[in-house]
């Protein structure tokens, strides 16, 4: 009897467990995609936040009821002081998510306006640096499906009641350039270029790049590949899957995303954690990595951006 109940128990927890959200996340965080229709349901929620990510013009041309604009530049330091896109301090990204609204128990959602797919996985991973993540959802095919389903959009401004963060500084979903280096012959430690091929086989120079080629010993999977290009919504799970096993990703594999500048490598990852691997990214990317020497790129490497 005793042995029956304890079976019991478990299967009610698993079950529990599996039903805590449609992506099978358990109950106490969100899941990481919702869609059009699950924001809809849930618009006016007391403790939802909805950010939209990109251009302020965009932003004033029509938004999601409610939404609150957040620009990139508000999350990164200024070309100026080193790369393109660089995490700033902590007080930084503080004021900014709680300028908009976000506390440390909001339940937040990110979307993007135009075909800026990346933007809301670089705030998300933003987010999971600060703590925050296991409360943030992306929403599948951004501002393009929710008006594509005749949902309501307005060019209404409202302020907002500033947030309150207690930030719990999660430093392993950020990769540094000496610990990439370290881990490229790695067991377990899978190392992947977001950028499209003509970038990662060395055909094209990127932006800002010192050299042609990859990280030395990289799989490649190009940002665009992770969405339906009409649609702009994540493929599913089967075929995002599949996707890794082709780069060479393993299970159990901790990955490690990177791409030009941080952005498109930000959605990789967010693929990536949506698929359950441990994942971080690097933020200094390419443009950091081709313009050391003392880095290992693959391709035609004695090709630089020098004339």
């Amino acid at each position: 009897m005793h042995r029956k109940c304890l079976v019991l128990a478990i299967l009610l927890a698993a079950l529990l467990l599996a039903g805590g959200s449609e992506f099978g996340f358990a109950a106490d965080r969100a899941p990481l995609i919702v869609s059009t229709a699950w924001l809809a349901e849930h618009l006016t929620d007391p403790n939802l936040v909805i950010i939209h990510v990109g251009p302020a013009q965009d932003y004033k041309e029509g938004h999601i009821p409610g939404a609150q604009l957040l620009e990139l530049s508000e999350l990164s330091t200024p070309h100026e002081a080193g790369f393109m896109m660089q995490l700033p301090t902590v007080a930084q990204l503080k004021a900014a998510f709680e300028k908009v609204g976000i506390s440390s128990d909001s339940r937040i959602v990110l979307y993007f306006s135009r075909n800026w797919v990346t933007a809301p996985s670089r705030v998300f991973w933003t987010l999971d640096y600060l703590g925050l993540a296991d409360r943030a959802s992306y929403l599948d095919g951004g501002l393009t499906a929710w008006r594509s389903e005749s949902r309501p959009v307005t060019e209404d401004m409202h302020p907002t009641k500033p947030g309150t963060i207690t930030p719990a500084i999660h430093e392993n979903v950020l990769a540094q350039a000496d610990w990439v280096k370290a881990n490229l012959h790695t067991p377990g430690v899978a190392i992947l270029d977001a950028r499209t091929p003509q970038f990662f086989e060395g055909r094209e120079l990127g932006s800002h790049a010192g050299r042609l080629g990859h990280i030395a010993g990289a799989g490649n999977i190009p940002f665009t590949s992770l969405m339906d290009e009409k649609t702009l919504k994540f493929k599913d799970s089967s075929a995002l899957q599949e996707l890794f096993r082709v780069a060479g990703v393993k299970p159990g594999d901790t990955v490690v995303t990177y791409c030009h500048i941080g952005m498109q490598a930000s959605l990789l990852y967010f693929v990536a954690r949506y698929l359950g691997f441990d994942a971080r990214m690097y933020d200094g990317s390419f443009e950091e990595w081709s313009n050391r020497k003392d880095l290992p790129v693959e391709g035609p490497a004695e090709k630089s951006a020098a004339p």
